[in-house]
């Protein structure tokens, strides 16, 4: 089945870049070039693409904006944002997480990193690039919470496994390997996990994770 991907970047040779190493995928096809946030917003709206590729920077509504627009907590059918950039700034991350994007990932990151963010997103998984990961969730303030810093809602020892995986990063077949489970089951803990935390997705499970230390160690 082929991934259907819009491409959001006012610069055409990002966007030309982009499109060349997603269509020699034989799973992958761009179906719309967006040139700045309101265009994408407009196109991906009426097309509904499998993924979104989003940059930070763009005229009219920047990709924050974007992904609050397509993604955001108040969106009833949210599509899947995953945010491109040459930024390595946290702030730009978590609020591109905070808005409800399922991955982000840089620009020098590489091809295959691209593609495999498509990939994830497009599963269900997300992926955030490997530089920014534990930088990003080990320093996210930690909420009011007891004296031992965690706050489980009725989580399974089984369930406290996996979200920690999640919060490392680790897709759901890297989750089922270590853990020595199908990735039906894998599938079905983490469906579990996101309704009880009331998570939209899996970058909501990892934040949550570290917030409450719960991806520190049991």
């Amino acid at each position: 089945m082929t991934i259907r991907v819009l491409l959001a970047d006012d610069q055409a040779m990002v966007r030309g870049g982009l499109r060349m190493i997603l269509e020699d995928q034989p799973d992958i096809e761009v179906v719309a070039e967006a040139v700045d946030g309101v265009d994408a917003v407009e196109q991906a709206r009426r097309l509904r693409p499998d993924v979104c590729l989003v940059d930070i920077r763009m005229p009219r509504l920047d990709g924050l904006q974007v992904t609050r627009a397509l993604a955001g907590p108040e969106v009833a059918d949210p599509l899947r944002v995953v945010v491109v950039t040459t930024f390595d700034l946290d702030e730009y991350v978590y609020g591109a997480l905070r808005g409800g994007a399922v991955g982000f990932i840089l620009k020098d990151a590489g091809p295959a990193l691209l593609v495999e963010a498509v990939r994830a997103a497009d599963n269900g998984d997300a992926l955030v690039s490997p530089a920014l990961t534990l930088r990003l969730l080990r320093h996210l303030n930690p909420p009011a919470r007891p004296a031992d810093g965690r706050f489980r809602p009725a989580l399974s020892d089984r369930e406290i496994e996996v979200v920690r995986a999640v919060a490392r990063g680790r897709t759901n077949q890297e989750i089922a390997a270590e853990l020595f489970i199908s990735l039906s089951t894998v599938k079905s803990h983490v469906s579990a996990i996101q309704r009880k935390l009331g998570a939209r997705n899996r970058v909501e499970v990892a934040a949550w994770a570290w917030e409450n230390r719960i991806a520190e160690g049991a």
